[in-house]
C-alpha cells in the first residue's frame, strides 16, 4: 500500500498472523514526510518509513543505530543476531566515539574516524559534531580537510558524493539518477582546481564538498539526506597527481575553453529538471578564471553562490562590523588593505562597498577606501592586464611593489589577508599598523593555518594587545605578559553558508542575491557580545554556531517573503518555528512498529 501525505504522513499497514491469533495491524510511519512540501510533525509511536531489512539496515549509516537498536526493533526488522548482545545508549556510543577520537596521534587518523563513523552511524556522526563543534570542526573542515584532500587516496575508504566527468557530457542527467535520494535541496560542487590554499587537487577536491555539506547539517540543521557532494573532474594539472599511482582521478591536463562550459550548461540544467529550479547549487573552490565567470553567468538564472567569493566576503564583513563596536566609528570612516586581489579580496570588497552605501556613501567615495595588493603590487589604474573585477578598485596612485610599502604609504586602519601569502603580515607591517592606529584591524583570513599571514601571538604580541584580529584558521588563545589574555576570533564561513542554506531551503527563494550576504553579515554581528569583545572575539562562540544559523535562516525567511522572493507558501505566522521544525535532529528514531488492534466484531472473518 503506497503512503498517501496529508500533512503528517499516512501510515502504511501491515497484517501479521499468528497461530490462534486475530490480525494484528502495524503500522510503519515516518517522522517527518519526503515528499516535497509536507512539514507534518512526529506523532507518538511514529518512526522513519523504512521498506528495508535485516542486514541492509545494519549497512545504511542513515538507518542504523548499532547497539542502540531495542531487542524489539531487532527482531521486527530481522537483526538480531547480527549486532552483538548489549543495548547502548546514544549517550554510551558517543562516549566510545570520543574516547577512540582521542586515541588517535595527528588530525588526519582522527579526519578517517570520523568519515568512517559517517559512513556507519549518521545520526551519531552528527550527535559527535554538535556535542562540541569547536573541537570537532577542525577536523571535518578546515585546517584538516586540507590535509585529507591531499592524502585523499590513501584515506580513501568509501565513495561519498557523485563523480561526473568530463567525458560524461550528454549523460549527467543519467548520472544523478545514481543518486539514491530524490529530494535533494543542496548541492555543493568543485572542479578541484584551487582546494583551500592548497591548488589543484583534482579529484583529492571531493573532501571539500563532504565536509561543507557536514557542516550544513551539524551547523545548519539542513537534512543530510537532502544533501548532494559533487566532484567535477576534468582533469588536473598537478604533476605529482597525474604521476601518482594511487591518485583516483581522470590522468589528463584540464580540459577547459567550450567543452568545460558545456559540461557546467548541462550539470546545472540537469540538476535543476530533477530537484527543481530552488534546488541550491554552492560552487566551492574553483579557481579564479572560472569562478567570477560561473558566478555571474549563473547567478540570475539558478539558485546558486560561491562560498569563496560571497561566503567569504560575508563573515568578513560580520567580523568589521562587529570591530566597529570597539572602534567606535562607522565603516566609511575606514581604510582597508588586501593582501590578494582574488575571489575572496573582490568578494569583500564588493561587500563592504554595499555596506558603505547603506551607511550614506557614494559608491566613488567607497572605492578609494579600498585598496588591493596582488602579487604584482598595488593595482593602480592604467596597468596592463587588469581584469574587469580588478579594475574596479585600481586607485590612481603611482606603482607600488610591496605591501609593507603599501601599508607605510597608505596608512589604512585594517588589513586583510586573503592570498595564502605565509607570513605576509610582517612584524614591520604590524608594528606600522599600530603605530598609525589606536586599534588596529588585522584579519589573517588564509587557509589553512600553514598560509596565514600572521599569527595571533604574533599580532597581539607585536600590537601590545591593541590589535583587532580575526583569522580564516583556529588558533589558540594568547596571553600576554602583563596578564592579559585574548580568545582569537576565527572569521570561519560555517558562520554563513549554514545558515544561509537552511534560509534559502526553508523559503525557497530561487535566486542568491548579495543582500542576503549582508543581512547575514549583520546577524552574525549582532550575536557577538560586549564580553565577547573584550576577550578578543569577533565572532560568536562557535559552540552557539547553530542558534546563529537559525537567526540567520529567520532572517533571510522573512526578508524574502518581503520582498516577494519567496516560492513556499503559504507564508508561515511564526517564522522561526516553520524554520526550527525543518532542522534535522541526531536524536535516534524509533523503528517498534505502532501496534494496535480493532475492535473484536470489526474484525471477525466472514465465513460462507
Amino acid at each position: 500500500m503506497v503512503p498517501v501525505c496529508g500533512g503528517i504522513c499516512a501510515r502504511r499497514l501491515l497484517p501479521m498472523v499468528g497461530a490462534g491469533r486475530a490480525p494484528l495491524l502495524l503500522a510503519l510511519s515516518r517522522a517527518r514526510c519526503s515528499q516535497a512540501g509536507c512539514t507534518g510533525p512526529a506523532g507518538p509511536g511514529r518512526g522513519p518509513n523504512i521498506k528495508r531489512r535485516g542486514y541492509d539496515i545494519t549497512r545504511n549509516p542513515h538507518l542504523n543505530k548499532g547497539m542502540a537498536f531495542t531487542l524489539k526493533e531487532r527482531l521486527q526488522l530481522g537483526i538480531h543476531g547480527l549486532i552483538p548482545p548489549c543495548f547502548l545508549s546514544q549517550d554510551v556510543q558517543l562516549l566510545r566515539v570520543i574516547k577512540n577520537f582521542e586515541k588517535q596521534s595527528n588530525d588526519l587518523d582522527k579526519y578517517i574516524i570520523l568519515m568512517t563513523l559517517q559512513d556507519r552511524n549518521e545520526k551519531l556522526f552528527y550527535r559527535l559534531l554538535t556535542s562540541d563543534i569547536e573541537k570537532f570542526m577542525p577536523i571535518v573542515y578546515t585546517p584538516t580537510v586540507g590535509l585529507a584532500c591531499q592524502q585523499y587516496g590513501l584515506a580513501f575508504r568509501r565513495p561519498r558524493g557523485l563523480f561526473i566527468t568530463i567525458h560524461d557530457r550528454g549523460h549527467i542527467a543519467t548520472m544523478l539518477n545514481s543518486w539514491p535520494e530524490e529530494n535533494v535541496k543542496a548541492i555543493v560542487v568543485t572542479d578541484g582546481e584551487r582546494i583551500l590554499g592548497l591548488g589543484d587537487l583534482g579529484s583529492y577536491g571531493m573532501g571539500i564538498p563532504v565536509g561543507k555539506l557536514a557542516l550544513y547539517t551539524a551547523c545548519g540543521g539542513v537534512n543530510p539526506q537532502q544533501c548532494l557532494p559533487v566532484l567535477l573532474d576534468v582533469g588536473t594539472d598537478n604533476e605529482a597527481l597525474l604521476n601518482d599511482p594511487l591518485y583516483i582521478g581522470l590522468k589528463h591536463k584540464r580540459v577547459r575553453g567550450k567543452q568545460y562550459d558545456e559540461l557546467m550548461d548541462e550539470f546545472m540544467q540537469a540538476v535543476t529538471n530533477k530537484y527543481g529550479m530552488n534546488c541550491l547549487i554552492q560552487f566551492e573552490d574553483f579557481a579564479n578564471a572560472n569562478a567570477f565567470r560561473l558566478l555571474n553567468k549563473y547567478r540570475n538564472r539558478y539558485c546558486t553562490f560561491n562560498d569563496d567569493i560571497q561566503g567569504t566576503a560575508s563573515v568578513a564583513v560580520a567580523g568589521l562590523i562587529a570591530a566597529l563596536r570597539i572602534t567606535k566609528n562607522k565603516l566609511s570612516d575606514h581604510k582597508f588593505v588586501f593582501q590578494g586581489a582574488g575571489e575572496a579580496a573582490m568578494g569583500i570588497g564588493h561587500l563592504i562597498l554595499m555596506a558603505m552605501e547603506k551607511e550614506g556613501v557614494s559608491r566613488e567615495d567607497a572605492l578609494k577606501k579600498i585598496w588591493m595588493v596582488d602579487s604584482k603590487g598595488l593595482i593602480v589604474k592604467g596597468r596592463s592586464h587588469l581584469n574587469h573585477e580588478k579594475e574596479m578598485f585600481a586607485q590612481d596612485h603611482p606603482n607600488v611593489d610591496s605591501l609593507e610599502e603599501v601599508v607605510q604609504k597608505v596608512k589604512p586602519t585594517a588589513v586583510i589577508g586573503v592570498a595564502a601569502v605565509a607570513g605576509a603580515f610582517t612584524e614591520k607591517l604590524l608594528k606600522d599598523m599600530a603605530a598609525f592606529n589606536e586599534r588596529p584591524i588585522v584579519f589573517a583570513l588564509s587557509n589553512p593555518t600553514s598560509k596565514a599571514e600572521c599569527t595571533a601571538e604574533q599580532c597581539y604580541r607585536i600590537t601590545q594587545g591593541r590589535g583587532i584580529f580575526a583569522s580564516g584558521s583556529p588558533f589558540p588563545k594568547v596571553t600576554l605578559p602583563n596578564g592579559q589574555t585574548f580568545f582569537p576570533g576565527q572569521g570561519n564561513n560555517a558562520y554563513v553558508f549554514p545558515g544561509v542554506a537552511l534560509g534559502v531551503i526553508a523559503s525557497g527563494v530561487r535566486h542568491i542575491s548579495d543582500e542576503i550576504f549582508l543581512i547575514t553579515a549583520e546577524t552574525i554581528a549582532t550575536e557577538v557580545t560586549e564580553q565577547h569583545l573584550a576577550e578578543g572575539r569577533l565572532y560568536p562562540p562557535l559552540d552557539n554556531i547553530r542558534e546563529v544559523s537559525l537567526k540567520i535562516a529567520v532572517k533571510i525567511v522573512d526578508w524574502a517573503y518581503k520582498h516577494g522572493l519567496a516560492s513556499l507558501y503559504p507564508e508561515p505566522a511564526d517564522k522561526e518555528t516553520f524554520v526550527r521544525q525543518l532542522m534535522y535532529s541526531s536524536d535516534y528514531d524509533s523503528f517498534v512498529f505502532d501496534e494496535y488492534r480493532w475492535p473484536p466484531t470489526a474484525m471477525e472473518t466472514q465465513y460462507i
